[in-house]
């Protein structure tokens, strides 16, 4: 038999009743958690987006100051090369204030000294031309009256001092020459190029340089090698101030061939070579000695204004730094050196004439 289960008829009738309020619950939190779960996602959306805009902001901020870096390093660098372009500006005036002072100072100094010699130079060869005047009259007029014995004798001598007396004039025209020399030479360069005669030149100053420094060491002597190229011709150049090249070259060089004979002593023979040569644009002037020759520690700062191997007074610094200047600068040429310590210096003057080299010109000076 199937047995049956009863269930009371109230009973069945509040059961979906006391379900409602379950169920009425659960939809609820369920409907909460599907709206909480739509607004995380809404948010993680948000969130992600700003972090897009965010790694996109600072993308550009690094752009922004790369190109910043740039710009700035750009201006640096112009502002470098501007300060670099005032400093070399203000080093070549003072080069140029350093030169202008120097010559001035040389020149009014050269200029007295010329003067002062000129004077009593004057008076020498005036008196050597009165004195033949003088001796010619005696020779004419009072030596016929002698007696016949005496004249010869007479006449011989009148001869000898008529010779001796133009040998003065003959000297002291010489003299006269180099002090208009020495007063051309001290007169404010102009800075006009002329035809100049470079081989003349140098001889002058050669020997001008020579005797100078043989008048401060009476017992220095030194042989003087000369080897000019005749075809050099006329050269334009500013000639006081080729001049004063010239000049210091000698100088240097005589100088350092008493310091070697006062290191060697008597076995030691002084000698300053001069060459000149002419070659398709370029003309050269070569002063070499065999003296001390230079330390190759301080070859590099030979050109440095105010730098010397000189004792204090006997050198100011400013003669191969004035040379290269006019060398290089004013002629568009080089000055070029080749030495050996203890043994020989050789500097060498490249001027470049404007001739054809190879087809094309070559800078007219």
């Amino acid at each position: 038999m199937v047995e049956v289960l009863s269930i009371p008829l109230h009973t069945m009738l509040t059961f979906p009743a006391f379900l409602s309020p379950v169920l009425a619950i659960s939809l609820y939190l369920a409907r909460q958690f599907a709206l909480a779960s739509r607004l995380l996602e809404i948010k993680l959306t948000q969130v992600r987006m700003l972090s897009r805009q965010m790694l996109a902001h600072q993308q550009e901020k690094q752009v922004m100051l790369a190109q910043q870096n740039e710009t700035l390093e750009r201006q640096v660098q112009l502002r470098t090369a501007a300060l670099q372009r005032t400093l070399n500006n203000l080093q070549a005036t003072q080069d140029q204030l350093i030169q202008s002072e120097k010559m001035a100072s040389l020149g009014e100094l050269t200029a007295g000294i010329a003067h002062e010699i000129q004077n009593p130079l004057n008076f020498v060869n005036n008196f050597a031309d009165v004195a033949v005047e003088l001796l010619a009259e005696l020779n004419t007029e009072t030596l016929p009256a002698l007696p016949g014995p005496a004249q010869e004798p007479a006449h011989e001598l009148v001869s000898e001092l008529t010779q001796v007396l133009q040998k003065i004039h003959q000297h002291g025209e010489r003299a006269d020459s180099i002090v208009k020399g020495m007063l051309e030479h001290s007169r404010l360069s102009s800075g006009e190029r002329q035809p100049t005669d470079l081989n003349a030149l140098a001889d002058e100053f050669l020997r001008l340089s020579y005797h100078g420094l043989r008048a401060k060491y009476k017992d220095f002597n030194a042989q003087l090698t000369t080897d000019f190229d005749k075809e050099l011709g006329l050269v334009e150049v500013v000639p006081q101030d080729m001049g004063r090249v010239l000049l210091n070259l000698f100088n240097n060089a005589f100088y350092a061939t008493q310091q070697r004979q006062q290191q060697a002593g008597s076995s030691y023979r002084p000698e300053v070579a001069v060459r000149t040569r002419r070659s398709a644009g370029l003309v050269q002037i070569t002063v070499r000695d065999n003296g001390t020759g230079i330390p190759a520690a301080v070859l590099d700062k030979i050109y440095q204004p105010f730098f010397t191997t000189k004792p204090s007074g006997e050198g100011t610094g400013l003669g191969l730094s004035l040379s290269y200047d006019i060398v290089t600068k004013q002629h568009k040429g080089t000055l070029t050196v080749d030495t050996r310590e203890g043994q020989f210096t050789a500097f060498t003057v490249s001027l470049p004439t404007g001739e054809p080299v190879n087809g094309q010109m070559a800078y007219q000076i």
